[in-house]
């Protein structure tokens, strides 16, 4: 069992995601990376707490491993923007990976990005190691399966979960 915390703008997108693959045993939406001791969703929209909107994903790497979670992450939100995915704008919907294990996560997590920009796609995904995760209200929980026909999720969402559907279909729940 691994755990790794991924941002990728809005956690109700990433989240949404995930939950439909093979392999993840949990996928939880948060808070990581800021200075302030606490974190809500207020504060963090606010951009004073240097927070980021990101998930939390525990996942069975005998079924998936980490780097088609990577491949999952990177195909499915844009990596090449700073501070923004689409229509949200701030630095809590910046790209990140968050490991929770160097020696076993860091590497991979490295060459991914790697590949990516060898194939000339100017990844600007940050990397650091997992910092304090702090859960988020729970409403925000499983939000779009509960919220289908907000507005936003129907824009938003629905072409992320194609693209899932057509690359990783062979890791579909």
């Amino acid at each position: 069992m691994q755990t790794i915390i991924l941002g990728g703008g809005c956690f109700w997108c990433t989240e949404s995601v995930f939950q439909s693959v093979k392999g993840v045993q949990k996928v939880t939406s948060g808070y990581m990376g800021g200075d302030a001791a606490t974190a809500n969703y207020d504060a963090v929209c606010s951009g004073n707490t240097g927070h980021i909107e990101v998930i939390k994903v525990e996942f069975d790497d005998t079924v998936i491993p980490l780097e088609v979670i990577l491949d999952i992450f990177f195909t499915t939100h844009d990596p090449t923007t700073k501070d923004r995915q689409g229509n949200d704008v701030g630095s809590q919907y910046r790209s990140v990976v968050f490991y929770t294990d160097e020696a076993a996560q860091k590497p991979t997590v490295d060459r991914t990005i790697n590949k990516l920009r060898n194939m000339g796609i100017g990844v600007v995904t940050e990397v650091h190691p997992a910092s304090e995760f702090f859960v988020a209200e729970e409403y925000h929980q499983n939000f779009y399966n509960k919220n289908p026909q907000q507005g936003y999720c129907s824009a938003v969402i629905p072409p992320k979960l194609s693209k899932l559907r057509k690359e990783f279909k062979e890791y579909l729940v």
